[in-house]
C-alpha cells in the first residue's frame, strides 16, 4: 500500500498592523480617504457649531459687529473650511446612503467612481460658494 501523497498547504495572508512610522509609506486607496474625510468634516462641524451660531446671531442683531467680526481674515479662513467641512459632509452622507440603498453601488469600480464624484463635487461646490462669500 503507498502512502498517500502529500499536501501542500498554501502561503497564509500576512496581515500586518499599521504603526504610527508607517502611515507615511501607507497609501490609502480614494474611497478611504473619501471614509476619514468624511469623519473629519462631522467632526470640524460639531466642534465648530459654536462659531456659526455667533455669527449668525451677530448677522441678525448687529451688522457692524457682524462685519468686523468676519472682516477678520482668520475668521474668513476658517468659515471657507467650515463650509469645505459642510459640502463634503453632505456629498459624502448622500453617497452612503445610496451605497445602503443599492448592492450595485458596494462594488469595487462604483465605489472608487463614487469617492471621485463626491472629492470633485464637493471641492467645486465650495470654490463656487466661497467666492461668493468671500
Amino acid at each position: 500500500m503507498a502512502a498517500p501523497p502529500p499536501t501542500v498547504t498554501p502561503p497564509r495572508p500576512v496581515f500586518r498592523n499599521i504603526h504610527v512610522t508607517d502611515l507615511a509609506r501607507y497609501r490609502l486607496p480614494l474611497p478611504g480617504i473619501v471614509s476619514i474625510l468624511h469623519r473629519i468634516s462631522g467632526a470640524l462641524l460639531f466642534l465648530f457649531t459654536w462659531l456659526l451660531l455667533w455669527l449668525l446671531q451677530a448677522s441678525v442683531t448687529d451688522a457692524a459687529q457682524f462685519r468686523a467680526l468676519y472682516g477678520n481674515p482668520v475668521v474668513k479662513l476658517i468659515v471657507f473650511a467650515l463650509l469645505w467641512s459642510l459640502l463634503h459632509h453632505l456629498c459624502a452622507g448622500i453617497r452612503y446612503l445610496v451605497m445602503d440603498v443599492s448592492h450595485q453601488a458596494m462594488e469595487l469600480k462604483a465605489a472608487r467612481q463614487s469617492s471621485a464624484i463626491v472629492m470633485v463635487v464637493s471641492l467645486l461646490l465650495t470654490v463656487i460658494i466661497g467666492v461668493k462669500l468671500w
